[in-house]
């Protein structure tokens, strides 16, 4: 087992409400994120899949950091605000610049953690599910938006489950 189940931080459901279930849900995903990181330095970080891709647990640190960014403060609160890691010359940045450095790597992680705190505050703040955000294309509820961050974290919980698997071979609920 990854973490014996009295020290797992992760809730075992039994959540009242749809608000509840679903930042209760969220909540889980993101700190089986965290923990599927937890103890690596940051060559392990950094570690990439196999050639020629660029996946490592450190970009997927970053592109979680994007994806709250992009969802909550840029769709959601409506803020015009620069992307984290991407740019026009490279959008793939997340992943490109996803290097060994300690202070990449930790940077990464209060970058993740301040978005993630944000979307905390902005969902607190909500006066209902039913808030629209508008990306652009088409017009999103928090409600959905929640359920779609909970999928964006499973699939790359995914992700994560292989590459610390690779590193270590540490395999997890």
């Amino acid at each position: 087992m990854w973490v014996a189940p009295d020290d797992d931080p992760r809730s075992d459901g039994g959540y009242v409400g749809e608000l509840a279930t679903l930042v209760g849900y969220l909540g889980d995903q993101r700190l089986t994120f965290e923990m599927k990181c937890a103890d690596l330095d940051a060559e392990d970080m950094a570690r990439r899949s196999v050639p020629p891709s660029d996946l490592s647990l450190l970009g997927l640190l970053r592109h979680l950091a994007g994806v709250e960014q992009a969802w909550f403060r840029r769709v959601m609160a409506g803020q015009d605000i620069p992307r984290h890691y991407r740019t026009e010359d490279d959008p793939n940045g997340e992943f490109t610049g996803a290097v060994p450095d300690p202070g990449v790597v930790a940077e990464a992680w209060a970058t993740w953690r301040s978005e993630v705190a944000f979307a905390e505050r902005f969902v607190a703040e909500a006066p209902s599910l039913d808030v629209i955000g508008n990306g652009g294309d088409e017009p999103i509820a928090l409600r959905e938006l929640l359920v779609h961050m909970i999928e964006e974290y499973a699939r790359h919980n995914g992700h994560a489950d292989f590459l610390r698997e690779r590193i270590d071979g540490r395999v997890g609920q």
